[in-house]
C-alpha cells in the first residue's frame, strides 16, 4: 500500500467540497439562524419545531391511528420536548433510527418568590440553570420568557425584550474604580449565584406607602398579562441573553448566537426528519428537555415519555418495545468543544474537534476515565464511517478535552440503558455554555446532512 494509503490525515472540510455544496452550507445556515432567534427557550424551540413538521407534512399522533410506511407523526411532551416519526416501510421489529438531540440551555431562572425593591430599585432573584460562568452574565442584554399558571387553571405566555420596541433587562456589575476586593477573588468567586439579580425598574408608583417601586412594576405587569405577585408561585419565567444570531467574521463562515448547545444539533436532526420521506427503517427524532440539570424530570430523557411514544408505535404493528429497541441505532445528537488556540492547555491537538472539518463522532464523553460515558461501540463507529464516506459527509472524531482535564455528560448513556446502540455526534463549538456561542457554518451543515444520511440508509 502507497503513504497515502496507509496514513490518516484530515483535511479543512471547504477543500473537498465544491461550490454548488458551498451554496448549500449557506442556505442551510440561514434557515438555521432564523429557528434560533426564535427558539429561546425549550418552550419555544418546541413550538417552533411543531410548526415546522406541520408545514413539512407531520401530524400530530394519537393512539389508534393508522401508521402506515411513510406516515409522519409528532407528539409534544408537555410543551417542553418533542418526539417525531416517519414510519418506515419495514416492521419496528427490525428496529429504529434515532436521533437525539435536547433543546434546553444554560439560562437564568427565576424564583419562585422573585420580586423585591432595595433603595428604590426594582430586581428579580434568579437561581441559574446548567453549568454557567456567573461572571459572563453580567452586564448583557437580557430578555424574559415563560409561562404563568394562574389559579383557575389558564396559563399566560410571558414574552419581553424580544421585540425591537420591548424593554429589557440587565445584571449590574461593579464599576473596575472599585474592584480592588474583587478582583482578588477568583472567577467563580467575582459574582455569586444569589448576586444574580436582575434590575427590572426604577420609577415609582403615585401612591404613598412601602415598595413603590416594585408596586408600580406589578401594575404593569397586572396590565399586561393580569397576574398578580402570587402567580410567580405557578409560573416558569427565564432570562436569556437579548443577543441576535449574526454571522461573524469577515468572511462570513462562522454563526454567533445563544443556545447554540444544543439547538445546533436539534434543528439538524429535525431538519433532516422534516426532509426524509418513506424509509426503510422507522425514523425517529427527539428534542428533549433538561439535559442542562441531568435529563431528570417529566420531559428529561430519561422520563418513559420515550418508551411511551415508540410502545404505541410498535404496538401499532404488534411489536414488542424491547425487540424495537434491541436492533435500534442511536446518534446522541450533541455538541463538543472546537479546539481553541487561545486555550490549547486544556485539549488534547491530535484527538479534539476542529472547526470546518464537519461533523464530530465522539466515541466517549465522560470525566477522568470515562466517567459517566456511553463509550461506543467500535461497530457501530465503523459502520458511521462507511455510511459517510459512501455519502459526501465530512466528518471527524473528537473528545472532550485532556483525559484529567474535565468533562461532560449527554443523553447517550440514558439511551443505551435501553439496550440501543449508540454514539454522540454533533458540531463543535467555541464558549460553550457562554451567553453568545461560536460555530462553524460548515460543520452545522455536515451534521445535518450525516443525520439525514443515517435515515435514509
Amino acid at each position: 500500500m502507497t503513504r497515502e494509503e496507509l496514513f490518516y490525515s484530515q483535511k479543512n472540510g471547504y477543500d473537498i467540497i465544491d461550490d454548488a455544496e458551498k451554496q448549500k452550507v449557506h442556505d442551510y445556515c440561514e434557515d438555521y439562524k432564523r429557528f434560533l432567534d426564535a427558539a429561546r427557550t425549550e418552550r419555544l424551540a418546541v413550538r417552533e419545531g411543531i410548526k415546522l413538521a406541520e408545514a413539512a407534512g407531520f401530524v400530530e399522533y394519537r393512539r389508534g391511528m393508522a401508521l402506515p410506511a411513510g406516515t409522519k407523526v409528532y407528539s409534544s411532551v408537555r410543551g417542553k420536548a418533542l418526539l417525531l416519526a416517519v414510519m418506515g416501510r419495514e416492521s419496528m421489529d427490525s428496529g429504529c433510527v434515532i436521533a437525539a438531540a435536547h433543546v434546553d440551555s444554560p439560562r437564568l431562572d427565576l424564583k419562585q418568590n422573585p420580586m423585591y425593591e432595595d433603595t428604590e430599585l426594582g430586581y428579580f432573584k434568579t437561581h441559574y440553570y446548567g453549568g454557567i460562568k456567573k461572571y459572563q452574565w453580567t452586564a448583557l442584554p437580557l430578555e424574559l420568557h415563560g409561562v404563568v399558571a394562574l389559579r383557575g387553571g389558564k396559563t399566560v405566555d410571558v414574552s419581553i425584550g424580544r421585540d425591537k420596541d420591548d424593554p429589557q433587562f440587565v445584571i449590574t456589575d461593579l464599576l473596575p474604580h472599585l474592584a480592588a476586593d474583587q478582583y482578588k477573588k477568583t472567577l467563580s468567586e467575582a459574582i455569586s449565584g444569589e448576586g444574580l439579580n436582575i434590575l427590572i425598574g426604577s420609577m415609582p408608583d403615585a401612591e404613598d406607602g412601602s415598595d413603590r417601586v416594585k408596586l408600580a412594576l406589578l401594575r404593569l405587569l397586572n396590565e399586561k398579562y393580569g397576574i398578580t405577585e402570587a402567580d410567580f408561585l405557578s409560573a416558569e419565567l427565564c432570562a436569556v441573553p437579548a443577543l441576535e444570531t449574526r454571522d461573524q467574521g469577515l468572511d462570513r463562515s462562522l454563526i454567533g448566537g445563544y443556545g447554540h448547545d444544543d439547538r445546533v444539533c436539534a434543528y439538524a436532526e429535525l431538519r433532516a426528519i422534516m426532509e426524509t420521506e418513506n424509509p426503510r427503517r422507522t425514523c425517529v427524532c427527539i428534542l428533549a428537555d433538561k439535559e442542562e440539570i441531568g435529563s431528570e424530570g417529566v420531559s428529561g430523557m430519561k422520563s418513559e415519555a420515550f418508551e411511551c411514544f415508540i410502545g404505541d408505535l410498535c404496538a401499532s404493528q404488534g411489536v414488542e418495545l424491547r425487540h424495537c429497541f434491541e436492533k435500534s441505532i442511536c446518534i446522541s445528537a450533541d455538541v463538543c468543544n472546537g479546539f481553541d488556540p487561545n486555550f490549547p492547555e486544556v485539549s488534547e491537538k491530535r484527538n479534539n474537534a476542529k472547526l470546518n472539518y464537519g461533523v464530530t463522532l465522539v466515541k466517549f464523553t465522560g470525566a477522568r476515565g470515562k466517567s459517566g460515558s456511553n463509550d461506543a461501540s467500535a461497530e457501530l463507529i465503523g459502520y458511521l464511517r462507511g455510511l459517510f464516506d459512501a455519502n459526501g459527509v465530512v466528518w471527524q472524531m473528537g473528545e472532550l478535552g485532556k483525559v484529567d482535564q474535565g468533562g461532560g455528560g449527554t443523553v447517550a448513556m440514558y439511551m443505551s440503558k435501553r439496550n440501543i446502540d449508540t454514539i454522540d455526534a454533533g458540531v463543535p463549538v467555541l464558549s460553550m455554555h457562554a451567553p453568545y456561542e461560536t460555530v462553524a457554518k460548515f460543520d452545522c451543515y455536515m451534521t445535518f446532512k450525516a443525520f439525514k444520511t443515517v435515515y435514509a440508509d
